[in-house]
């Protein structure tokens, strides 16, 4: 763990035993509780239905969009904001658990603006996947990451033909999405890179989800095919069984959404894929849950 940061963390709870309180466990367990209940707050009801789903032309010239098919899904719930790298960290603090990226502490140490506490967690596809996981264990629920299917009938307002997961289906730097989005007081970085902004900074979407577009590419529950959307059933699909592999012989999982550093027309509700072991500081998520 990076010193600084751990000792900052830490500080609260030892000024705590300093004077004769129970110590950095119940501290922990605490914040851990309040945030657990904040992460279940934010959880958006989603009424299930039929749409269809995939790239109905001129959104993306990447081939693994198409064809368009027709998905029906269960209602479902899905979190209203991305979650923050506080909130991941204290997930951290509180189980001992380590990043599945090895190189996690030396990013962090390379660019500590982008681990900021209010800005999107920076997170693996194992990483986030253990994150529902532990809130769902927490709660009782069936939390998880959402499917690539649940992900898109969100993002697009519940299957309306939307480019853009805006408020207006639109996208404009600075307004409508983090995207390109330099020079505000987040970015600090010596690189002059483009940085996320704070979960909720641009307005929402109609189903009122924040930051679908742009801000962190997000990662879902499923694994990556490139041609699966020729043969995806049409009823909850949950995903092929298994991915294709990547460079460190991993299977890819999928990500969407576009991210911070993408240009703006990139930024579309169609489908990336990722490494689930690399967390690149572009990637974050959301979670879901059954209803």
């Amino acid at each position: 763990m990076n010193t600084h940061r751990t000792l900052t963390r830490f500080l609260p709870c030892l000024l705590i035993s300093a004077i004769g309180l129970p110590g950095c466990s119940f501290y922990y367990e605490s914040q851990a509780k309040d945030m657990v209940g904040r992460q279940m707050d934010a959880m958006v009801f989603v009424e299930g239905g039929e749409f269809m789903m995939g790239n109905p032309g001129g959104w993306s010239v990447r081939s693994d969009t198409i064809p368009v098919h027709r998905v029906i899904l269960d209602d479902f719930y899905i979190q209203k904001y991305e979650v923050t790298q506080g909130d991941f960290e204290l997930f951290m603090e509180v189980t001992g658990y380590e990043p599945s990226d090895d190189r996690y502490d030396n990013k962090r140490d390379e660019m500590p603006e982008r681990f900021d506490d209010e800005l999107p967690a920076v997170t693996s596809w194992v990483d986030a996947n253990a994150f529902c996981q532990w809130m769902g264990k927490k709660t009782g629920s069936e939390v998880r990451l959402p499917t690539e299917a649940e992900w898109e009938f969100t993002a697009r307002a519940r299957g309306q033909m939307l480019r853009y997961a805006t408020e207006n289906g639109e996208a404009i730097e600075g307004v409508t999405m983090a995207a390109e989005v330099k020079n505000s007081r987040y970015d600090t970085s010596p690189r002059k890179a483009a940085m996320p902004t704070p979960p909720g900074t641009f307005p929402p979407n109609p189903l009122g989800l924040y930051d679908m577009s742009g801000n962190a590419g997000e990662w879902v529950k499923d694994y990556y095919t490139k041609n699966y959307y020729q043969n995806s059933p049409s009823s909850n699909p949950p995903g092929p069984d298994d991915g294709e592999k990547g460079m460190f012989g991993d299977s890819y999982r999928v990500l969407r959404g576009g991210d911070y550093e993408e240009f703006v027309g990139n930024t579309t509700v169609t489908r990336r894929k990722g490494s689930p072991k690399l967390a690149a500081e572009t990637r974050g998520m959301r979670c879901a849950m059954e209803n």
